[in-house]
């Protein structure tokens, strides 16, 4: 949803940064100055005694001289309550007395269907709750008491039951004047193919609700009591309301939990989760009826940046947990990660939980292993490495798994990590490299680069004041052509800003205003930051600034500034990592072959060739060589 321009700005004129914060810490009676607005109390982000948390009441902005956390009212409810941006807008100004901006007609019709489905659900769930009630649930309460669920948590997850009928929910639904089309669309029940009656899909099952991240009902799991039924458990279908694999398992209340401090714990079904939160891990999710998936994981990661996976220790449960390995890699970042806890084999959580206590589940979260430790053991247990070739098998296989990571920082860790437990495996050190000395004596090589060749401009990366110039480039013809910014939005939101006030203009660049008043509002929200990057030199030089009629200049000023900032960035990367695997001696040879990435690095800088068919294919071409430069692992000295 896209606010209209000044909305915001509205919002945080009427609301107090000071009251908003005030909800969460104890202001220092002896540091602080209500009077002008300058507050100061112990940090929330962070575990501290002394007040170094300071918010400016008048200018609306907190900042940590601890931890750093800084922004506004919005930024502040977002990250205490652990809740998207718009959700904290909502929450604001529902505070602040002020309606939300009014959606677009289609988008109107579309949401309120939707809400008139999340109320067929719940009228659902309702008959359900009763049908638990009755006689023909005897069974099914057997179980559940069986489980260890007491009649009060079951009222907490409104754990219900659907009859063994036909047609028994959609009966129940209809009297109360719910069409037969709005029962069927909201997935529970289903029209046969001959064209009869809706019957109910959920039939002879104990019910589970499921809810989304605000707490709207928008399908049901159900757990068959026939141990013959086809599926054990069964979920509601693909609907308007429901994406299995875009949601999860308690959701809501999880991600409550994990702004409070709590690790999210990721377990395999309702009844795990349902276990774990009674026993007080309250910040417990479950994918629904599907393996992981990545837009699942990105969800984990809005909730906490390192979720533990809790998986059954056999067989079955360690190949789970490996396909989330393998899904992971090529999305983690530094701080985004996972830790995976094994359980003892044949018990899922509320098994363990049931027969040995919440400190048996907590001794096994304590042991949760990375992400690495899984990668290892999937390559060595119960493998013989006792030939070359066996060797050569595993070094071929992880270098496959690590080239996976898409972070060079990552990587670069992971294959010290790799190596450290390879060395622990084969039980020597690598193989000392040898080096010739007069009269035919052979002296073994230093283990590490030698100082001048880590002391070179090359090897110490050169000044990255180039890159900071093309983003003031990109950022300004941007703010002089504003209508192309929803052209270039995912490639904005892609770039690593590293330039002062850079970030800060791309944010306010990316909030979806009116192209009109851009300027305007880049005037009134970050001055300083817009004065120094408009008054640098090169910037007012750019042919895209000075034109500001010209839009087809600017298009082609921007692709090529991106492709060249990118295809920089990409060769600076490699180059780091190659000197980062520096191992052996360091000669002439070596500091040769690393300028021959510098200068293909440099070749991005060039013009493109006038026979080009776009302006990437530098970038292909520069990528294509530095591929090759890896692949030879060029900082390797070679045997003559």
């Amino acid at each position: 949803m896209n606010l209209p321009p000044g909305f915001l700005d509205d919002l945080r004129t009427r609301t107090s940064l000071s009251q908003v914060v005030g909800r969460k810490v104890t202001w220092d009676a002896r540091k602080s100055n209500p009077g002008k607005g300058d507050l100061w109390a112990p940090c929330p982000f962070h575990q501290e005694k002394s007040p170094s948390f300071h918010v400016d009441d008048r200018k609306g902005f907190y900042y940590c001289f601890g931890c750093h956390a800084k922004g506004d009212a919005v930024t502040f409810v977002k990250e205490t309550d652990n809740v998207s941006f718009m959700e904290a807008v909502e929450i604001l100004a529902r505070e602040a007395g002020m309606p939300m901006p009014a959606r677009d007609p289609v988008a109107a019709e579309r949401a309120d269907r939707r809400t008139e489905l999340s109320k067929v659900m719940e009228e659902a769930f309702k008959w359900f709750r009763l049908q638990l009630k009755t006689s023909a649930a005897s069974e099914a309460r057997a179980y559940i008491a069986r489980r260890g669920l007491t009649e009060a948590a079951q009222d907490r997850w409104e754990v219900g039951f659907a009859p063994d009928h036909r047609q028994g929910l959609f009966h129940a639904l209809s009297q109360k004047g719910i069409a037969p089309d709005m029962i069927v669309e909201s997935g529970l029940c289903a029209k046969p193919d001959d064209g009869g009656a809706p019957y109910d899909r959920f039939r002879g099952r104990i019910i589970f609700p499921i809810r989304d991240g605000r707490g709207r009902a928008i399908s049901l799991g159900g757990r068959a009591m026939d141990p013959n039924a086809r599926a054990k458990y069964l979920n509601g279908p693909e609907t308007v309301l429901f994406d299995k694999g875009r949601n999860l398992f308690n959701h809501g209340p999880a991600r409550e939990a994990a702004g409070k401090g709590q690790p999210l714990i990721v377990a395999e079904g309702y009844m795990d989760v349902i276990a774990l939160v009674e026993a007080g891990f309250k910040s417990a999710v479950a994918p629904l009826g599907t393996a992981v998936t990545e837009d699942q994981l990105k969800l984990m990661w809005r909730i906490h940046d390192e979720p533990i996976i809790a998986l059954d220790g056999d067989k079955a449960g360690i190949a789970a947990a490996l396909r989330v390995v393998d899904l992971a890699l090529p999305l983690v970042e530094a701080g985004k990660s996972l830790r995976f806890a094994i359980l003892p084999t044949g018990l899922d959580p509320d098994d363990l939980l049931r027969a040995q206590g919440a400190g048996a589940m907590q001794k096994v979260l304590d042991e949760a292993q990375p992400m690495v430790s899984l990668l290892w053991r999937r390559e060595t247990e119960g493998r013989s490495f006792d030939s070359p070739e066996r060797k050569a098998a595993l070094d071929k296989t992880l270098r496959a798994a690590l080239t996976r990571i898409t972070d060079p920082s990552i990587r670069s860790h992971y294959g010290e990590e790799v190596k450290r437990l390879r060395l622990d495996l084969f039980g020597t050190r690598a193989r000392p490299t040898w080096t010739p000395q007069r009269k035919g004596k052979f002296t073994e090589a230093p283990q590490n680069a030698l100082a001048v060749t880590r002391g070179s401009l090359l090897a110490t990366a050169p000044d990255r004041i180039d890159e900071v110039l093309r983003e003031a480039v990109i950022l300004a013809t941007l703010i002089t052509h504003p209508t192309l910014i929803q052209r270039f939005e995912s490639a904005l939101e892609r770039m690593d800003l590293t330039g002062e006030g850079h970030a800060e203009i791309r944010d306010i660049l990316l909030s979806h205003m009116d192209p009109a008043t851009v300027e305007d509002r880049l005037r009134r929200a970050a001055p300083a930051a817009l004065d120094a990057l408009m008054s640098r030199p090169h910037v007012l030089i750019a042919p895209p600034v000075r034109n500001r009629a010209d839009a087809d200049l600017a298009t082609s000023c921007l692709a090529e500034e991106l492709a060249k900032l990118d295809a920089r960035r990409g060769a600076r990367r490699e180059i780091e990592d190659a000197i980062e695997d520096l191992t052996g001696i360091a000669d002439e040879g070596l500091t040769w072959r690393l300028s021959q990435a510098s200068a293909a690095r440099h070749r991005a800088d060039q013009p493109p060739r006038a026979d080009a068919a776009e302006l990437g294919e530098d970038r292909a071409a520069l990528s294509n060589h530095l591929q090759s430069l890896i692949n030879a692992k060029v900082w390797e000295k070679k045997k003559n």
